[in-house]
């Protein structure tokens, strides 16, 4: 089940991307026609916040409804403005850095697994104003930074809060997930030792372009990555790479912290970064980013 936030008539709301793939369902409205009710919200992270009740009412709209029956429900896909899923999160991403051997090399440039192979999970943080959405540009930042590069990641959003989760019982607490960009000014991350500026500019982090439900995702932990720069391949790689799983990463975090409905986790990126090219390969206004993972789709922008 696919979920987006978009905007449509000046106004931000919710929907069901339909089967087809081509149109969305305005939840309200939906639910209205097909329910004779008013429960859902019209934000992402109201909606996640509401629990299992909120979804299986989700549930409910998408068994009932066919393109056949309520037509004037569909909105084409083109027709709306995708947004970041939660276009503004209630608190910092939690980010995971090393995360695939052969990028921790490259990062360390060495090429002994053992010396650049992190023993624990390597957690930095971006504030919510780095999230922009699909095809939203992203800012160069050329006065403060020379050195911009791209990391395609996979986003775990949470929706069931705990702390101190146990790893066989991490997945119960994800509610879906999504593609990120966790886009970093090299420079400044070097400069700093701490990762948080560099990673931190206002559009660092794009996301999207919908939250796909649990349900819809057989397993996170093999899931194709990829990123393309003005269509070249720069990392594929596979979520069964990761060093560190989903459950190690959800149990890790919230061993002492709180993780709450909504909360993002971006699990790390592969290898093929522009810093790790000689020469690099960092960005330039004008360069189109794609990135994808196998059942989530394509999440695109271009930096200005």
């Amino acid at each position: 089940m696919y979920l987006a936030t978009y905007e449509y008539d000046n106004r931000q709301t919710i929907g069901l991307l339909a089967e087809n793939q081509k149109h969305i369902i305005p939840l309200n409205a939906a639910e209205q026609y097909y329910l004779g009710q008013n429960t859902l919200p019209a934000a992402m992270l109201d909606l996640i916040r509401q629990g299992d009740a909120a979804f299986d009412t989700v549930r409910s709209i998408a068994g009932k409804f066919t393109a056949r029956k309520q037509p004037s429900l569909l909105l084409p896909v083109d027709s709306v403005r995708l947004k970041a899923p939660i276009p503004r999160p209630a608190k910092n991403i939690f980010c995971v850095g090393k995360n695939y051997a052969e990028h921790a090399m490259e990062f360390d440039k060495t090429k002994d697994p053992a010396a650049a192979i992190p023993q624990y999970p390597v957690i930095f943080t971006k504030p919510p104003t780095t999230v922009t959405g699909p095809d939203d540009p992203v800012s160069s930042h050329s006065g403060v930074t020379g050195a911009l590069d791209y990391e395609v990641e996979l986003a775990v959003i949470i929706g069931k809060q705990g702390c101190s989760i146990a790893q066989e019982n991490a997945m119960d607490h994800v509610f879906g997930f999504t593609i990120l960009n966790d886009v970093t000014a090299r420079d400044l991350q070097s400069r700093h030792l701490q990762w948080f500026l560099g990673k931190s500019l206002d559009t660092f982090a794009p996301m999207g372009p919908y939250l796909v439900h649990k349900s819809a995702v057989a397993d996170p932990g093999c899931l194709d990555v990829c990123c393309k720069i003005n269509g070249e391949i720069r990392q594929q790689a596979n979520t069964r790479s990761f060093i560190f799983d989903i459950p190690t990463l959800i149990s890790t975090i919230s061993a002492g912290i709180t993780l709450e409905p909504g909360d993002i986790i971006s699990t790390g990126t592969p290898a093929g970064v522009g810093a790790g090219f000689i020469p690099p390969k960092f960005l330039q206004p004008g360069d189109l980013m794609e990135c994808s993972i196998s059942g989530l789709g394509t999440l695109r922008n271009k930096i200005v």
